[in-house]
């Protein structure tokens, strides 16, 4: 159980930064590195997952180095990972990486004098996806398939979520390729999936309205009104499932802007930025937070 009082985070600060690549998992067959972006500091920073994008087939750790440097620079601890991709890994392989990911981060958060109480996870596209599902359902054995043997009473709980145009309903997202003769998402969305009833299942969105308890930490969702890869109005409906269900969500919708926007150095990159720190700060702000 680790438990932290609300950290001193001021987004306006500017730090310089450390970047160094860790090992965090190894098979017998592969091993998988985390680049981490640590603020020049005495800290203790709050702490952040990144995981990136790509149809959960393609994609890296630098995936999303503009916004995780920015974050970083106002004093964020941010650590981007690799992950196991499809089509040789299917879901849920890539949420289970995730799972683990976030285990580590906390064990490991005080080496880059980061606090673990204060850990929340961004991730885009595809890798929104995963960061949802891992965060609603940190418990789940197939997402926390692989101990952690170092710290084995650590869980995923978030305090937050950063979603940069997420994949939030693959069900509304197939059926938008199908429309689109978009067949490039079609083929990644079933060989992710590799069923109908992954497509169900493994959805965020449906989750919801099936009415499965699970965890709903803050989030907020970054996407633009031209983006090509997911529909707005389902990531609309999802965003009001999700205020149904208790969860509080912030949807910034970016007019003209498309899907993977702030990838690129940008005015409307740098407006992103500043609305994901100011919902990071008031997160850190809140009461005293357990997070296991």
């Amino acid at each position: 159980m680790v438990q932290s009082p609300a950290l001193s985070y001021d987004p306006k600060q500017i730090f310089g930064l450390d970047v160094t690549e860790v090992e965090y998992r190894r098979d017998q067959d592969a091993s998988w590195v985390a680049r981490v972006y640590q603020p020049q500091g005495t800290g203790p920073f709050p702490v952040m997952l990144d995981v990136h994008g790509g149809r959960w087939s393609r994609g890296t750790r630098t995936n999303s180095e503009v916004m995780d440097r920015a974050l970083a620079e106002s004093g964020i601890v941010v650590a981007a990972i690799e992950f196991r991709l499809a089509p040789d890994h299917p879901y849920p392989a890539q949420v289970a990486d995730i799972n683990y990911g976030t285990r580590w981060l906390k064990a490991h958060a005080k080496d880059y004098n980061a606090d673990p109480g204060s850990i929340g996870a961004i991730g885009s596209s595809s890798g929104g996806h995963g960061v949802f599902l891992s965060a609603m359902r940190p418990h789940d054995p197939r997402y926390a398939a692989f101990p952690l043997d170092e710290a084995p009473e650590l869980d995923a709980t978030l305090n937050f979520i950063v979603a940069c145009w997420p994949v939030v309903d693959p069900h509304a997202r197939i059926q938008y390729a199908h429309d689109t003769n978009n067949d490039g998402l079609i083929t990644a969305t079933e060989a992710y999936f590799t069923s109908s009833d992954g497509v169900t299942e493994g959805n965020p969105h449906m989750i919801l309205q099936r009415g499965e308890t699970v965890e709903l930490p803050p989030a907020i969702i970054i996407q633009g009104t031209e983006d090509d890869n997911i529909p707005v109005p389902a990531t609309k409906e999802f965003a009001e499932a999700y205020r149904r269900c208790g969860g509080e969500i912030q949807l910034e919708i970016f007019d003209g802007m498309p899907h993977g926007f702030g990838y690129r150095p940008g005015p409307e990159t740098d407006r992103a930025v500043d609305l994901v720190k100011a919902f990071i700060a008031r997160q850190l702000a809140a009461p005293a937070r357990t997070v296991s």
